[in-house]
C-alpha cells in the first residue's frame, strides 16, 4: 500500500460520522470517493495532525472534555499561564479550552493514541513536509516568482507583493533554470579540465624542481666533503710540521741549556782561579800574567796594558731566548713567586722547578657543594648539583655552614697550578685556595692555616677588611677577574697570582703540609656573582 493511500484511509477513518467530535478538533465533509485532490487531502491531514498551540505535529496528544486535542505539554503550559492571571474568577481545578473557551477539568485529560500514530505518519510522509507548503498560507508551492527568485503559492500570486511580478508555473521555471544550470555545469567542467591540466603541469614543474634541488644538494655535499678531506689532510700536515719544529726547537733549547751549564761550570772554575791569583803576592801574581790573560779572555780586549775586554758568551744554535726583565735574577722562579714578564713564563717555571702540567683542570666535587650552590657544566650543558628537594639528610662530605665546595681530586705530592675566573659583584666575601681533606664542613670556623685553610679572601669593598695589618686570612679588596693558584706540596708553599698581568698577590709558606690538600672555593651571598673553574660555573641560588 502506497503512503498516499494510507493517508487517504486515515483521513476517511478520522472523518467517519461515528468518530466526529471525538478524535479531531474540526469537522470536514465526507469525501466523495477519490475526487478530492491528493495535495489538498494531504494539506488537510497535516492540519489535523498539527497542534493549534505550538503549530507543530502533535507530541503526546491529549483530548479535553470539550473534544479538542493538544500536546500535553502545550495545554499544561497554557493553563499554567492562566493561573498567573489575576482578577478572573475560575472554578477550582478547571481551565478554559484554548479553542472554544469551554471550562474543562485539568485532570480530565485523555491520551489520544490514534492521533499520535497519525502525527507520526505525517512526520514521515514525504508529501507532507513543510518545505513543500507555503509558510504564510500553508498552500502548495506551484508557481515561481522570477523577480524574487523564489517559489510561491496561488494565494501569494494574488497578494500585493507579487501581483506585478513575472510569474511562471513551477515546472516551466524548473525546465528553464535547469537549462541555465546545465550551461553553468558545462562551463565549470571546462574550467575544471583547464585547472587539472595546469595542476598536472605544476606537479611536473615541482617534480623537476625537486630533482634539481636534490642534484644541487648532492653536489654541495660532495664539494664540502672534498673540502673536509682537504682540511683533514692539511691539519695532519701542519701538525706534523709543528711536531717536527717542536722537536727541533726542543733539541736546540736542550743543547743550549747543556752548553750554558758547561759554560757556567767553566766560568766558575776560571773565576776561582782568578780570585786565587789576585790573593797572591804581587810577584807571583804578575808571573805568567800574559798567558793567563790570553787563556781566559777573548780577542778584542781593549787597553794597551793587555787588559781583558768584555767577553761575549752566547748559546749554541739559532734559538732566541726570552730576555730577563730589569732587576730579575737568572733564577726565573724565586721562592714563593711565579715567573712573569714573558708570555710563556709558566712553562719556564715548570722547566726550572719541575712542576707538573700547567695549568691543570680542577673540577669542583658536586657531592661536597653547599645545598644551594649550583654547579653548571657548560660542556655537557647540565647541572651537576641541583638543589635538594624535601628534607633528606645531607651527606658528611657536603658543606652546610658556607656556600663552599672542594675539588674532586686531592694533592699529596708534586706541584700543581690551576686558574679560576670570577665575576664578583657587590661587597660579598669570597675565598680561594686549598684546604685539608678533613676540615670541618658542618661548623663555621676561621679560614686560617691553623684550621686547615690556606686561602685568600676576595671582596670589592672594604666592608670585610680586617683592622689588623697581619690578620689571617688575607683579604684582597681589588681582586683580579682571573686568578691562578700554584701549589708546591713538597716545599710547603701556596702562591696566588693575577692571570691578567702575571703579578704575584700572596704566598703561604711552611715547613710541610699536615696531609692531603683539596682545592677550595667559597662564594658569598646569593646574587653576588659567579665563579668559573675549568668548564664548571658556580653561583649561589637566590
Amino acid at each position: 500500500m502506497q503512503p498516499l493511500d494510507l493517508c487517504v484511509l486515515l483521513y476517511l477513518f478520522c472523518t467517519a460520522p461515528q468518530l466526529q467530535g471525538s478524535l479531531f478538533r474540526s469537522e470536514f465533509p465526507v469525501l466523495p470517493g477519490r475526487a478530492m485532490d491528493a495535495v489538498e487531502l494531504a494539506r488537510r491531514l497535516q492540519e489535523e495532525a498539527t497542534c493549534s498551540i505550538c503549530l507543530d505535529y502533535f507530541t503526546d496528544p491529549v483530548m479535553t472534555a470539550c473534544g479538542h486535542n493538544f500536546c500535553r505539554e502545550c495545554i499544561q503550559m497554557s493553563w499554567e499561564k492562566g493561573k498567573a492571571k489575576k482578577g478572573k474568577k475560575k472554578q477550582k481545578g478547571s481551565f478554559p479550552c484554548p479553542e472554544c473557551r469551554e471550562m474543562s477539568p485539568q485532570r480530565n485529560l485523555r491520551p489520544n493514541r490514534l492521533l499520535t500514530k497519525v502525527a507520526e505518519m505525517a512526520r514521515q510522509h514525504p508529501g507532507l513536509q513543510k518545505r513543500d507548503l507555503c509558510q504564510a498560507h500553508q498552500e502548495p508551492l506551484k508557481l515561481f516568482c522570477q523577480d524574487d527568485q523564489s517559489p510561491i503559492c496561488v494565494v501569494c500570486r494574488e497578494a500585493q507583493e507579487h501581483r506585478m511580478h513575472r510569474v511562471l508555473p513551477l515546472d516551466e521555471a524548473a525546465r528553464e533554470y535547469k537549462l541555465m544550470l546545465e550551461e553553468d555545469i558545462k562551463y565549470l567542467r571546462e574550467e575544471m579540465m583547464k585547472t587539472e591540466t595546469l595542476q598536472a603541469k605544476e606537479e611536473q614543474n615541482l617534480t623537476e624542481w625537486q630533482e634539481r634541488v636534490k642534484e644541487r644538494r648532492e653536489r654541495i655535499l660532495e664539494e664540502f666533503q672534498k673540502v673536509v678531506l682537504f682540511l683533514v689532510e692539511e691539519e695532519r700536515r701542519l701538525l706534523q710540521v709543528l711536531k717536527k719544529e717542536e722537536e727541533d726547537t726542543l733539541g736546540k733549547l736542550q743543547d743550549s741549556k747543556a752548553f750554558l751549564d758547561h759554560q757556567s761550570r767553566s766560568l766558575d772554575l776560571i773565576l776561582l782561579q782568578l780570585e786565587e791569583r789576585t790573593q797572591q803576592e804581587p810577584l807571583q801574581m804578575l808571573q805568567d800574567v800574559k798567558d793567563t790573560l790570553t787563556r781566559y779572555c777573548t780577542p778584542g780586549g781593549g787597553g794597551g796594558g793587555g787588559g781583558c775586554g768584555q767577553s761575549t758568551w752566547r748559546a749554541r744554535g739559532d734559538v732566541s731566548l726570552c730576555p730577563l726583565e730589569e732587576g730579575e735574577s737568572q733564577h726565573a722562579v724565586p721562592r714563593g713567586g711565579r715567573p712573569h714578564g714573558c708570555q710563556d713564563r709558566v712553562q719556564s717555571s715548570r722547566t726550572d722547578r719541575g712542576a707538573q702540567e700547567l695549568p691543570r683542570d680542577v673540577v669542583p666535587d658536586p657531592s661536597s657543594a653547599y645545598p644551594y650552590l649550583l654547579l653548571y657544566e657548560s660542556r655537557q650543558r647540565r647541572y651537576l648539583s641541583p638543589p635538594p628537594e624535601g628534607s633528606a639528610p645531607y651527606s658528611k662530605d657536603r658543606f652546610v655552614a658556607y656556600p663552599c665546595a672542594v675539588g674532586q681530586k686531592s694533592f699529596s705530592s708534586g706541584r700543581h697550578y690551576w686558574e679560576v675566573g670570577m665575576n664578583l659583584t657587590g661587597d660579598a666575601l669570597w675565598a680561594l685556595g686549598v684546604c685539608r681533606d678533613n676540615v670541618s664542613r658542618k661548623d663555621r670556623v676561621l679560614k686560617s692555616p691553623e684550621n686547615g685553610f690556606w686561602v685568600v679572601q676576595l671582596s670589592k669593598g672594604k666592608k670585610h677588611l680586617s683592622p689588623l695589618p697581619n690578620s689571617t686570612p688575607v683579604t684582597l679588596t681589588e681582586p683580579p677577574s682571573h686568578m691562578g693558584i700554584f701549589l708546591d706540596f713538597q716545599a710547603g708553599e701556596v702562591s696566588f697570582y693575577s692571570v691578567n698581568d702575571g703579578s704575584h698577590l700572596h704566598s703561604f709558606s711552611q715547613a710541610a703540609f699536615p696531609g692531603p690538600l683539596l682545592p677550595f672555593f667559597c662564594l658569598g651571598a646569593p646574587k653576588s656573582g659567579q665563579m668559573v673553574i675549568s668548564t664548571v660555573t658556580m653561583w649561589v641560588k637566590g
